[in-house]
């Protein structure tokens, strides 16, 4: 019979398979069908201790980051090496421009700077605050469930493009991360702990940059080396050497 032909019966398993699987992802398979991913934002910081008012204009532009990060899905790290996501679930932008307008809307909020924004309206800056998106994202490694949140900072002196200070700041935050509340408001507190870090800290070295550009300190020569002694890095606390960027 024909039900009795081998090859009858594999067509008919495969088949049936086909059919479960579109059954299970047709929502996910098929345009604009299923429901639209949840979207979460994070917000800027609003208090800060005391902090040096500054006459100066400060451009931030969007931090650099690798292609994991660099996208509206929200990170699940579950092994070192994979990089996975949160299913119907997003940032409400990706997530370098994202952490790019709270940077902003922090300095704003901190009432302590003449102007902040991106380069884009306008701004003839005094300086430009570059950054590295290293780690934006969850992870579940070694049964430790947290939110890691890392960032690498660079401040320019403008028109010069002198590097005048560099540090690094992040905050790791436990979560148990198979709830999506507790897990956005752990990126939101480690998140606000380094926003918080950078507006002091930019306001503070910029303010000694400008004391020694005021001075003269830091014109460069002919030569293009700079005549100021090396300036002391607040993280570390260590002399490290100005550096010059290359124009494109």
């Amino acid at each position: 019979m024909k039900q009795d032909n081998p090859l009858f019966r594999r067509r008919a398993l495969l088949a049936t398979g086909l059919g479960a699987l579109a059954l299970a992802g047709c929502e996910s398979l098929l345009p604009g069908q299923g429901p639209p991913p949840r979207l979460y934002r994070l917000t800027p910081k609003t208090t800060y201790p005391d902090l040096p008012r500054v006459a100066w204009q400060l451009v931030v532009e969007p931090p650099a980051a690798q292609a994991s990060i660099d996208t509206p899905r929200i990170g699940l790290m579950l092994s070192p090496v994979r990089f996975d996501y949160y299913a119907q679930a997003n940032w409400v932008d990706r997530a370098p421009l994202m952490v790019q307008s709270l940077i902003i809307e922090s300095f704003d909020n901190s009432h302590a700077i003449v102007a902040v924004g991106r380069e884009s309206i306008g701004l003839r800056p005094d300086y430009v605050l570059k950054s590295e998106l290293r780690e934006f994202q969850a992870e579940s490694l070694d049964d430790r469930h947290i939110v890691n949140v890392a960032l690498h900072f660079k401040l320019v002196q403008m028109p010069e493009r002198v590097i005048v200070a560099s540090a690094a700041f992040g905050k790791v935050v436990e979560a148990p991360l198979d709830q999506m509340g507790p897990v956005i408001e752990a990126f939101d507190e480690a998140l606000g702990k380094v926003l918080k870090d950078v507006v002091v800290w930019t306001l503070t070295e910029g303010q000694k940059a400008e004391a020694l550009r005021r001075k003269g300190l830091q014109r460069p020569d002919s030569t293009g080396a700079s005549l100021s002694r090396p300036p002391l890095s607040r993280s570390t606390g260590t002399a490290r050497p100005i550096q010059r960027l290359a124009r494109p």
